[in-house]
């Protein structure tokens, strides 16, 4: 394989992210974008809704948030937002929340996400975290057997208020 390039996402890698964001019956039910199809969005951007951008905007601008996009060949393979949570638990405690975790489908099952999370952990340490802690929806089984084999433990349930 080649090299798997980790970096922080520019503007043009917004309309791929969208699409890998959009490539699963789970986010695309809770993400629907008005006019666009469930096919992968053009990475022209014209069909990348305002929200997306302006969303991207504000991930971009936060020292405490990450938008990484994981690249092979040139192109974006992979991406997760990770945010820097200071706190006062834990004994004033750094943690990692990784986020958004998402493969290109045609380069599922090639380690990729392996590789990303590995990084990801990586990072956390180089700054000091002492927790990496993420999410993930109680309908993605294949998921949570992944990050339990990483060594994430479902310590905690989560629970969300939409708004």
């Amino acid at each position: 394989m080649a090299e798997l390039i980790f970096r922080t996402a520019r503007r043009e890698d917004v309309p791929a992210i969208v699409a890998m964001l959009l490539d699963d019956e789970v986010a695309a039910s809770r993400e629907p974008v008005a006019g666009a199809s469930r096919e992968p969005v053009e990475p022209t951007g014209e069909e990348v809704d305002a929200a997306y951008w302006a969303g991207f905007e504000a991930v971009d601008a936060d020292p405490r948030n990450e938008l990484i996009v994981a690249e092979l060949d040139g192109e974006p393979v992979g991406t997760m937002q990770l945010t820097f949570i200071p706190g006062v638990s834990r004994r004033g405690a750094e943690r990692m929340q990784i986020e958004a975790v998402r493969v290109r489908s045609d380069r599922r099952g090639d380690g990729i996400g392996r590789r990303m999370m590995a990084w990801a952990v990586e990072q956390a340490r180089e700054r000091g975290c002492r927790l990496v802690q993420l999410t993930t929806d109680k309908r993605r089984t294949d998921a949570h057997r992944f990050y339990a084999g990483l060594g994430f433990q479902a310590s905690h349930e989560g629970m969300k208020l939409s708004l």
